[in-house]
């Protein structure tokens, strides 16, 4: 199974995920740092403060990279390393660490896939109330207009958000996020500014010469637990209108309004039932339907639904009612997600056939596992067979027609994992917390085997 040529092998992370040095070099405080420290909010009160201490162990961790033939590598800027109040006076000594980080990368071969936000919104900003308010769009767009200015000389790749979705609803619809809020109208204004702010800064980045943009979504099949099994069965009609409205809540939502300058009528209709559509004003969707050269695709499991009359609205999920979320008899990773590599095949397919202008990229797949270093390995068969599932589906995808450039595993590291804190791993190289002593996993041997055979 060979991939077409030119395509990019890498593996991505996040920057309050692994950087650590919470309070040096001027660093502003984030949503997260807040989050974190608020009791009974992440396992085990865990924080980002030191995670991987990648801030000042960068450079062996590219060194790592080269070794497993990593082509690519995606990280994410921090907010409010660059502008510690998310607004005014950039911060030198913040962008230095993404120079240092830059020349490594360079020097390695390994080209840079720069994620503009990656969920660490300066906290200041969320105190005059975050994504929820207009500003925080604009205030993105100059964030962004800044880092290029220091940066683009050295970067082709950019991508403005990461995952918007998680970001409002689950920041700001069920609060297991940061900043942890349980508004779904401030929910559905958080999405809608979101995608105003990738709007803006893609059109601020375009003007200043760059060559690649990018939107990163959490895209995932919506079917029914039927059609997992059977990629014929047919719906009942019930169970086919539940589909198609999480589709618009989850996909649509997202890639309509900045794919094709619209907004799918299911999700107006949730606007209207949640705060309404007043946030929503004339000339927005021109603005966030500004040009994309690729679609950032993070897969992990479908999304199962079906019919369910009389069930309220999941709190992230603003315009649910009647529908009940489902699961599927399939193996389990240590979060609890279904294995189910065939949701990416046809997540692809689909993709390439209702968006055709754009090309595609994984730009996040992974698992986590109980991971155990015996004398020295770490034998992690089960995530092994994760990656090799996955990415067969994804050459099926290609055979099929998507127009898929490259895959990038989520996670080079163990890291912090958000409201998990510490004790879920997703990264094909091990981290002793303790000890920072990182430990090439059998998948990362494994996968760099597959770079370098372009293939399976």
């Amino acid at each position: 199974m060979i991939f077409p040529e030119n395509f990019v092998w890498g593996a991505a992370t996040a920057s309050y995920q692994i950087e650590g040095a919470a309070k040096e070099d001027g660093r502003g405080q984030s949503i997260w740092d807040t989050f974190s420290r608020t009791a009974g909010k992440v396992v085990g009160g865990d924080t980002g403060d030191v995670a991987c201490d990648h801030y000042h162990r960068y450079a062996d961790d590219v060194k790592l990279m080269r070794e497993l033939n990593l082509a690519a590598y995606r990280f994410s800027i921090a907010w409010p390393r660059v502008q510690p109040t998310g607004s005014g006076a950039i911060n030198p000594a913040g962008l230095d660490f993404y120079d240092r980080l830059l020349d490594e990368l360079l020097k390695a071969e390994i080209s840079p896939y720069v994620t503009l936000y990656h969920w660490d919104l300066p906290q200041p900003l969320e105190d005059q109330g975050g994504w929820a308010t207009r500003d925080t769009a604009y205030r993105f767009a100059e964030y962004a207009a800044a880092v290029h200015a220091r940066l683009g000389d050295r970067v082709e790749h950019w991508a403005t958000l990461n995952e918007p979705w998680v970001s409002a609803f689950l920041g700001y619809g069920n609060g297991v996020h940061a900043p942890g809020r349980t508004d779904p109208a401030a929910a559905m204004r958080a999405a809608h500014h979101l995608l105003l702010g990738h709007g803006l800064a893609a059109r601020q980045l375009r003007a200043a010469g760059a060559r690649s943009l990018m939107l990163v979504v959490n895209a995932a099949p919506v079917l029914t637990t039927a059609q997992v099994n059977d990629p014929q069965a047919e719906p009942s009609e019930a169970d086919a209108a539940a589909v198609r409205r999480i589709d618009a809540l989850l996909n649509r939502q997202f890639l309509d309004p900045a794919l094709r300058g619209a907004y799918p009528t299911e999700v107006l209709a949730a606007a209207e039932r949640n705060g309404g559509t007043a946030h929503i004003l004339d000339g927005d969707l021109t603005l966030i339907n500004a040009p994309v050269d690729l679609i950032g695709v993070n897969y992990y499991n479908p999304c199962l639904v079906e019919s369910a009359p009389g069930t309220p609205a999941d709190p992230a999920w603003p315009g649910s009612d009647d529908v009940a979320f489902t699961s599927v008899d399939a193996p389990r990773t240590a979060m609890g997600w279904p294995v189910v590599p065939t949701g990416l095949s046809r997540l692809l397919v689909r993709l390439s056939r209702d968006y055709p202008q754009v090309g595609l990229m994984v730009t996040e797949n992974g698992a986590a596992y109980e991971d155990v270093v015996e004398a020295g390995r770490v034998h992690d068969a089960d995530r092994l067979a994760y990656l090799d599932g996955h990415l067969r589906a994804a050459h099926d995808a290609v055979q099929q027609g998507a127009d898929l450039r490259g895959y990038l595993v989520w996670s080079l590291l163990d890291n912090f994992e958000w409201a998990e804190g510490y004790r879920r791993r997703f990264g094909i190289v091990h981290v002793d917390y303790d000890t920072q002593a990182r430990t090439p996993k059998d998948s990362a041997l494994w996968y760099r085997d597959v770079i370098a055979r372009n293939g399976l």
